[in-house]
């Protein structure tokens, strides 16, 4: 995907975020963050735009920016959110993904590791607030096929091992996720005591610990640890133990 498709994806997200937690309602609670009310899941996604808006106006080496200070009402909470992920996705697309800016990523310092970061961010808070308005009856198809299969990639290739640098995994096994719509497929190796391995398949599915398949859709979903629809065939506590943030 490229730079101008995240950007399109994080404002069909925000779009769809904001729609379902106006439906919701400030108190509904989040059955997929326990303990999240709607206010808390926009205040939430309100903090990490703003700080990221602050991301992309510090230098690659400086130190951490800082969020904004958020509203406590809800009434003025919900449309400043919206107002800073527009500006967010206007200041994105102005520019293109190789300009500098500070990220937590040590290899990838620019807009663009933003864009992705943003779109797939936001997609997941948003399945939250169509939590909070359905409950169970979430569609099961919510996500494009290759926004949803880069978010599995980006999950097991990024965040997973800065989870894992903080939160080791103690078993060791091998995982295989197959999102047959998307023609793809990775393999995810744990070890304790050393990063997790993660590329193409090395050798027959049917050797793995255990293998999750499913539309790109259901294994996004299953690799956040919302309800999903894939299908976890072999030790599904390899999945479920998998550190997210």
């Amino acid at each position: 995907m490229e730079h101008a498709d995240f950007v399109t994806h994080f404002r069909t997200q925000v779009d769809a975020l904001h729609a379902a937690a106006a439906a919701a309602g400030p108190d509904a609670p989040v059955p997929t963050c326990p303990g999240w009310t709607v206010k808390d899941l926009v205040d939430h996604v309100g903090r990490v735009h703003s700080w990221v808006l602050n991301a992309l106006d510090t230098p690659p080496d400086d130190a951490t920016p800082r969020p904004d200070e958020r509203p406590g009402a809800w009434e003025d909470l919900l449309p400043w959110w919206l107002t800073r992920a527009r500006e967010l996705a206007d200041a994105l697309a102005g520019t293109t993904s190789n300009t500098p800016a500070w990220t937590f990523s040590p290899t990838e310092r620019t807009y663009g590791f933003w864009a992705r970061r943003q779109a797939h961010e936001t997609a997941i808070h948003r399945l939250d607030a169509e939590h909070a308005l359905h409950g169970d009856e979430v569609p099961s198809l919510l996500f494009d096929t290759d926004l949803a299969a880069d978010g599995v990639d980006e999950f097991l290739t990024l965040m997973l091992p800065r989870q894992l640098s903080r939160r080791p995994v103690a078993r060791e096994g091998r995982l295989v996720f197959h999102a047959a719509d998307a023609g793809r497929a990775w393999e995810l190796r744990l070890t304790p005591g050393q990063p997790a391995g993660v590329g193409p398949i090395q050798d027959a599915a049917t050797d793995a610990d255990a293998t999750v398949a499913g539309t790109a859709d259901a294994l996004y979903r299953a690799v956040w640890a919302r309800p999903s629809g894939a299908i976890t065939s072999g030790d599904r506590s390899l999945l479920d133990g998998l550190p997210r943030p």
